[in-house]
């Protein structure tokens, strides 16, 4: 039982609500990036993870010959019938290619891929909750500055960036500022969600008067 990654799996699904299928799926699919050149040769190679006991496997889909060719890619009757006993020629067996030193790299690689995993759902979850916030007014605290145009941190992990063109000229702003702005828009990248803000549209004013005059 591979004890360290079962237990990764699990404190990510309970404190991050991210379903274990997803994560043990982004596993192995990084696991295969990783480590092709590590494992085998073979064309065809894929990477299991047992869903119970979290231990992991890799297998070379080989096609029964004759006589072999290819051998990376291509096993003998006899061999085959040693994993296969009812294997014949032009079947395809699945042969264990599990490196000595997988355990290794299979730790590292799963870390980074749930890490990956995690960051992605975040920036999924932002999008989700901004997308239909277009015209709102939002808080933010102002967490960093690239050139003129300013950063800020809304809710949660969300960050949303304020234009130089869309600030009010005469205002000056510190990290850790408090500020309230309008939601111009907000899309999806691969970076994550893209929300821009605006303090100089005049529909700010106008939803900040509705907001603070209830006669509005």
């Amino acid at each position: 039982m591979n004890n360290e990654l079962l237990a990764v799996l699990e404190y990510m699904e309970r404190e991050r609500g991210i379903d274990r299928e997803t994560l043990i799926k982004a596993v192995e699919g990084a696991l295969l990036s990783a480590s092709k050149k590590s494992v085998s040769p073979a064309k065809d190679v894929r990477i299991e993870i047992d869903r119970k006991t979290c231990d992991i496997r890799a297998l070379a889909r080989l096609q029964v010959v004759e006589r072999v060719v290819a051998p990376y890619d291509e096993i003998t009757v006899a061999n085959a019938q040693r994993i296969k006993p009812a294997a014949k020629p032009g079947d395809f067996v699945d042969m264990e290619v599990t490196p000595k030193n997988f355990g290794r790299i299979a730790a590292q690689t799963a870390k980074q891929a749930i890490l990956h995993k995690i960051r992605q759902a975040e920036r999924d979850k932002v999008y989700e909750e901004y997308k239909d916030r277009v015209g709102d007014i939002v808080s933010g605290t102002v967490r960093r500055f690239e050139r003129s145009d300013v950063v800020l941190g809304l809710d949660g992990f969300a960050e949303a960036l304020l234009p130089s063109k869309e600030r009010v000229p005469t205002e000056e702003y510190q990290v850790g500022d408090k500020i309230r702005a309008l939601v111009l828009s907000v899309q999806s990248t691969a970076a994550g969600a893209e929300i821009l803000l605006t303090r100089s549209h005049p529909d700010f004013v106008r939803r900040l008067f509705e907001l603070e005059v209830s006669e509005i």
